[in-house]
């Protein structure tokens, strides 16, 4: 689990600075839906992950972008977890910090209550950036596997 901010003179450009930011701008991202598999761990870290030029990330991740000067943007991840029944992971992003966490945290007690499970309160990382003269990206993204393409052709 990792966030970062970046600036660009793009959108993409700002969102490629965020990634760098995070340490996973080499990877192609494969975004998965919001499930975590049980006997996983949640952890927060901005270590880089091993891995060569063009590995496959597999990931959950959340992006927001502001390129109009005075906007702001705010990305979020929230999780909820259990160690034999796994968990759930829900993306956000919004104009604002308090509007993000009240999406993950309001997404999260729904999707629990709909799976009749109750994980207890919610965890939640966010990132926020201000545009002030070019574009920003604010990144919340959760990692799970690296796998090389050598490994997909056996």
């Amino acid at each position: 689990m990792r966030t970062a901010i970046g600036q660009g003179r793009t959108p993409i450009s700002a969102f490629d600075d965020a990634l760098h930011g995070a340490n996973v701008a080499d990877f192609n991202l494969i975004t998965l839906s919001s499930v975590v598999p049980p006997r996983s761990d949640v952890v927060i870290s901005d270590e880089s992950l091993p891995a060569e030029h063009g590995d496959k990330l597999y990931c959950v991740v959340s992006t927001a972008r502001a390129q109009l000067r005075g906007e702001s943007a705010w990305a979020g991840l929230g999780w909820v977890y259990d160690e034999e029944l796994g968990g759930l992971f829900v993306e956000h992003h919004s104009g604002s910090q308090e509007s993000v966490e009240e999406l993950i945290d309001l997404s999260l007690e729904d999707m629990a209550r709909r799976r009749g499970l109750d994980f207890g309160p919610a965890n939640r990382v966010v990132a926020g950036a201000h545009c002030e003269d070019r574009p920003v990206c604010a990144l919340a993204i959760a990692t799970y596997e690296v796998e090389s393409w050598q490994a997909a052709r056996g």
